[in-house]
């Protein structure tokens, strides 16, 4: 077998020895020609991870780092590079013998890998959708129908499928890992509670019992309306592993999407080395891949000193804990004083920066006079964000929380309820109680106040908002999220005597983040918010326009061309009432040749801005002009209107209503 670098050794793993692996069952496969070793339980990402490779490849020449929120797709050598062969890096599992390819991405010069040898998939991820996930573009087949369908393996969509059950619905389960079970082994116990890992195996083993409870592993839900769920799910047939789009008509749907980490945002957050703790600890506790011997955590969350102390127990050496918050107390920090971990308050990384010879990251704080550190990882955590992505494709409204940080969901749907970490519960009770309120609340019977005992501030700081820190001149950039898109931190426009005279737009940015030319994931629209980006009060509206681009097509279509290009149903759900109840479809011509991209929003002149004030929506382009949602009192034909696209006001005008 070749050497898997990174896999941690069972024998002083602890709870990082690998719950999804089976190390008596070693394997092998290639991916793009390269030699990869793992064991049974694998994913390809993490034998792949656990063989030495940690970076994706480079975007406007910074390398960017490989890890479970960012990867590419995946196909079988041999078969043709279309929608239907594409197969998720961190879903598929690794099988012996087979020769995987990566998908639709084109190659950096070979000489490219000069740079981290062996260590980059040498991709080239400066084209828009680099890390697309084309079975998006295919229609769902029809699957058997359920009374409730429940999206998210973990506690709170375990408990919601098993009160479904008692109450004698049939429930399908879907959950994108390979297990059941999800991220309560990170946020420990409280007082009274099981410890995380018996706790998720017993209802692990309750769910298996249950014949009225279908679990579909290593699937993911990517949309969702009234009535319908599509997922993508892989499979293992004759050997061979393929993936297949499907369509689950269901009564009912509970959401229990979880939470999404947050990026602290500074210069080099997605450099190769630097992880989110919540993927860290997936890898580490799933499949024993932690790379390095040696870590330093920055974080505003108690949760990343439980993964401190996981590690340490693990015999990874922590250097050092940066914690934003100047005064922090729980009791994970308390323990992990007591291993001897030295801990600096008030302080976060300003950059990181790669030092070629082994790939060793610099870190630099914030604080004046520090020296940098040294380290092989450094593991950040900037909080949690209620992963609302499902909730506002299916035309759920959020708003923005100040006191919490962060985006939440607001209202109902019919049909839809929303359970767990994404209601925005913290606790593991909380969660646990409201996957039972959620089924309560669909099938119309008695419900109970939840109950979310959160430790008094006093013995249990509260998490931070997530750190920003000013860049320091030629830093590597900073991004928003750590997901498949890369949207940078706007730079400073460069100063001069003229500038006081005018306004300039960023160099790198955009003033607006809604005009963004790509879709936002949701953990860019919190950062928005916290950059000045996007008004607060319109945190809410962006989300939902801007986050769920891609409505679920109708179960008849057929293949509809990329995702660019992807024809929208008339009045996707997540619009109904946005421009009001009258809203029409009309197309909009702008004065200038271009392409309008969906998502540009309308406005009644240059002078607007705010995407509170927008009076229509781009839908798609269609040939020289676009289609719109607008108001029906301003879509008088020949009416001139504003658009905001990538950061500029548009003239155009409408051109007529749609029929």
């Amino acid at each position: 077998m070749r050497p898997q670098l990174n896999r941690l050794d069972k024998d002083q793993a602890g709870n990082f020895s690998g719950s999804f692996i089976d190390r008596s069952r070693p394997l092998r496969f290639r991916l793009d020609g390269r030699l990869v070793s793992g064991f049974a339980g694998d994913s390809v990402l993490s034998a792949v991870m656990a063989s030495g490779i940690d970076t994706l490849g480079t975007y406007r020449d910074v390398p960017i780092a490989l890890g479970p929120s960012a990867n590419p797709a995946i196909r079988l050598a041999g078969r043709a590079d279309e929608p239907q062969h594409a197969l998720p890096m961190a879903r598929t599992p690794a099988i012996a013998g087979a020769e995987f390819v990566t998908c639709g991405i084109r190659r950096s010069n070979p000489l490219a890998r000069l740079f981290l040898p062996g260590r980059t998939l040498g991709l080239e991820l400066d084209e828009p959708h680099a890390l697309d996930r084309p079975w998006r573009r295919l229609a769902g087949t029809p699957s058997a129908s359920s009374d409730l369908v429940v999206i998210g393996g973990g506690v709170a969509g375990m408990e919601a499928a098993l009160t479904a059950a008692r109450a004698g619905l049939s429930v399908t389960l879907v959950e994108a890992s390979a297990q059941l079970g999800g991220h309560s082994g990170l946020f420990g116990t409280q007082e009274g509670e099981d410890n995380p890992e018996t706790d998720m195996a017993r209802r692990r083993d309750a769910i298996a019992a249950n014949d009225a409870i279908t679990a579909l592993t290593h699937s993911h839900a990517y949309a969702v309306r009234p009535g319908l769920v599509r997922i993508h799910r892989v499979e293992v047939k004759e050997g061979k592993p393929q993936g297949s789009v499907l369509d689950l008509p269901a009564r009912h749907i509970v959401l229990a999407t979880g939470a999404l980490e947050r990026l602290p945002i500074f210069a080099g957050n997605r450099l190769p080395g630097v992880i989110g703790t919540s993927d860290a600890h997936a890898l580490a506790s799933r499949y024993g891949v932690w790379p390095g011997e040696a870590a330093i955590l920055a974080t505003g969350s108690n949760v990343a000193y439980r993964l401190a102390i996981l590690a340490s127990d693990a015999g990874i050496a922590i250097g050092r804990i940066l914690d934003s918050r100047p005064n922090p107390s729980s009791r994970f920090i308390a323990f992990s004083r007591a291993y001897g971990m030295v801990q600096t308050p008030g302080a976060a990384p300003r950059s990181a920066g790669l030092i070629k010879a082994g790939g060793t990251l610099s870190v630099h704080t914030d604080q004046a006079g520090t020296e940098p550190m040294l380290t092989g990882r450094l593991l950040v955590c900037g909080g949690w964000q209620p992963d609302l992505t499902l909730w506002h494709l299916a035309g759920g409204r959020s708003r923005w929380h100040g006191r919490h940080h962060r985006i939440e969901a607001e209202g109902g749907l019919d049909g839809i309820a929303l359970a767990g970490s994404a209601a925005g519960y913290f606790t593991r009770r909380g969660c646990i109680e409201s996957g039972q309120d959620a089924v309560n609340a669909l099938l119309g019977r008695p419900r109970a106040p939840v109950q979310d005992p959160v430790i008094d501030p006093i013995h249990e700081s509260p998490d931070a908002p997530a750190t920003i820190t000013e860049p320091p001149d030629d830093a590597a950039p900073a991004f928003l999220d750590s997901g498949r898109e890369f949207l940078q931190r706007p730079s400073p426009p460069p100063r001069s005597w003229t500038s006081i005279f005018r306004r300039r737009p960023p160099r790198n940015g955009l003033v607006a983040l809604s005009e963004a030319p790509q879709p936002l994931a949701i953990g860019d629209v919190a950062a928005g918010v916290d950059l000045g980006l996007i008004p607060p009060d319109a945190a809410g509206i962006v989300a939902q326009e801007r986050v769920a681009l891609v409505p679920l097509l109708p179960p008849t279509a057929t293949i509809p061309p990329p995702e660019d290009e992807a024809v929208a149903e008339p009045v996707p759900s997540y619009l109904e009432g946005r421009f009001g109840g009258d809203a029409v479809l009309v197309r909009i011509v702008p004065a200038e040749p271009r392409r309008l991209e969906t998502g540009a929003l309308i406005y009644r002149n240059s002078d607007a801005a705010n995407p509170l004030q927008a009076v229509g929506v781009v839908l798609r382009p269609d040939g020289d002009a676009a289609l719109a949602l607008m108001h029906r009192h301003i879509s008088r034909a020949g009416l001139p209107v504003s658009v905001r696209d990538q950061g500029r006001a548009i003239a155009a005008r409408i051109e007529s209503p749609e029929n």
